[in-house]
Parts: C-alpha cells; sequence; structure tokens
C-alpha cells in the first residue's frame, strides 16, 4: 500500500513554523506584496488566499489591483515603487496577466532579493549553480515533503513530466543539487510511457486530467502529482490516475490536498527569508 503524502499536513507545519519564527524578529514583519492586473477569476480566489495566509503568519499584506487596461510600464512602475519600499520584503505578480503585458519583463524587474515566486534571471542563474537565492515555491514544496517523509534521493532515476519555468525546470535543477540522475520529458518525448516507467520517482506537471496510469509507473515508485485539473464531470483531480497507481507506487500525493496547499506555504516562507536574508541552499 502506497505511503499517502499529504501536503496539507506538511503546509500546516510549515506556516506554524513561520508564524513562530516571524513573531521573533525584531523590528517590522515580513511584508508581501501582490500586484493583480486585471480580474482574473482563479487569480482572485489564489490572491484572496494569500492575503489570509499572510494575515494568519503576522505578515504586512498589500495586495495592488490594476486594471487590465494598465500598460506594461505602469505596472513595471509599480514593481519599482515596491522595490524601493522597506516595508515590503517580498513582491510577486500574480500570473496569468493581460497578453500586452511581457511576464518575463515584469519578473526581471523585481529586485532579486524581493523576488518571492524565483522567477529573476538572477535567481534562476542562482538555482542551476547551486547558489542560495529564492526559488519557486512549488518545487521548494516538492522538495520539502519528499525530505520530510525521508524519501531517498542520492542516485535515483527521476524524472519530470512538464518543462515549465514554474515548476518542471526549477523541479528538475532542485533535484540535480540533490544528486538525483534527472530526465525532463514533455509532450514530444518519444515513447513517453516507457521513459516515466523507469523512473524512481516521478514527477508530473502537464496539466492533462489523469493522463499517468499504471502502466506509466514503475513498481515501488514515488509519485508527485502537481496536476489541478477538472476531468469531464467538473471534478478536481490531478495528472494522475490516483486509484489506478495507488496500488503500484510506493508514496503518492493525492489531489487535492497534495501539493497545491504547499506553494502558499512556501510563499510565506520565501517572503520570511527575503526578510531576514536567509536564503535557501
Amino acid at each position: 500500500m502506497a505511503l499517502v503524502l499529504s501536503g496539507k499536513d506538511y503546509a500546516r507545519e510549515v506556516r506554524k513554523s513561520v508564524k513562530e519564527r516571524a513573531a521573533g524578529l525584531q523590528g517590522p514583519p515580513p511584508g508581501l506584496a501582490v500586484i493583480m492586473v486585471g480580474d482574473d477569476p482563479a487569480s482572485s480566489v489564489y490572491v484572496a488566499s494569500k492575503e489570509r495566509a499572510c494575515r494568519k503568519a503576522g505578515f504586512l499584506s498589500r495586495v495592488i489591483r490594476l486594471d487590465e487596461s494598465s500598460t506594461e510600464d505602469q505596472v513595471l512602475g509599480r514593481v519599482h515603487e515596491l522595490n524601493r519600499d522597506d516595508s515590503i520584503h517580498g513582491i510577486l505578480v500574480q500570473l496569468p496577466v493581460p497578453a500586452h503585458i511581457s511576464p518575463d519583463a515584469v519578473a526581471a524587474a523585481v529586485d532579486p532579493a524581493k523576488d518571492v515566486d524565483g522567477f529573476h534571471p538572477v535567481n534562476v542563474g542562482r538555482l542551476w549553480r547551486g547558489e542560495k537565492g529564492l526559488f519557486p515555491c512549488t518545487p521548494m514544496g516538492i522538495m520539502g515533503l519528499l525530505k520530510r517523509h525521508d524519501i531517498p534521493l542520492e542516485g535515483k532515476n527521476a524524472l519530470v513530466l512538464g518543462r515549465s519555468s514554474i515548476v518542471g525546470k526549477p523541479m528538475a535543477a532542485l533535484l540535480l543539487r540533490e544528486n538525483c540522475t534527472v530526465t525532463i520529458a514533455h509532450s514530444r518525448t518519444v515513447n513517453l510511457p516507457a521513459m516515466c516507467s523507469r523512473a524512481d520517482i516521478l514527477i508530473a506537471a502537464v496539466g492533462r486530467p489523469r493522463m499517468i496510469g499504471p502502466d506509466w509507473v514503475s513498481e515501488g515508485a514515488v509519485v508527485i502529482d502537481v496536476g489541478m485539473n477538472r476531468d469531464e464531470n467538473g471534478d478536481l483531480c490531478g495528472d494522475v490516475d490516483y486509484q489506478a497507481v495507488f496500488g503500484k507506487a510506493s508514496a503518492i500525493t493525492p489531489v487535492p490536498g497534495g501539493v497545491g496547499p504547499l506553494t502558499i506555504a512556501f510563499l510565506l516562507e520565501n517572503t520570511l527569508r527575503a526578510r531576514t536574508g536567509c536564503f535557501a541552499d
């Protein structure tokens, strides 16, 4: 029977630790600013969740809502204001942004020391060079979850299914830091099921409902499902067919309650680290 890796439980631990460490600081509390451009419904829900999480942790929370018609220069101007604001230690621009605004330009405008999303080219470079920095929240949460359960990493064959700059690529870099042998696969990979079935650790981040069945998974593999999808019935599900894979995996994350809760928990962790200057290894 597979070990269920509860991100919900781990996120609760991380939030408690963050709150306690923040309460012990001398001086101002950690401050997080979120810029939201437009009124995307999913983004609105997520931003509200971040606000609540900040309040519960004792953080300063600021949300800057800009009209969808705002120009790129206007958005960048607000970023530069926050870069100069000593009460703000973490800055993120909620994605997606309207099509006329470049996400790359926005990411590059954020002070790397306040880049709690880990998207700035400086932090990306630090990640791949093995240096300290601020790194993307979801991959950091996954690594913490694996270590919390003492899952062996060194020397293991890890396959990351998905190549986004938010999850797939930084996840691969973090696994390399732990001396895994890492493969990045994607929708155009030849013989994709066979590739996945050779992995000791399989991390799925492709956004396709229940794409990964038992034939894609090796006996005893650790399966991390990053997907958050709706199936044909409108039910929330991951990229992995959880019920079908459960009996074959040695450990697996559920959806919901697996990776999802870790993202905001590690956003708080990154904001605290930005406040104290104690960046991740």
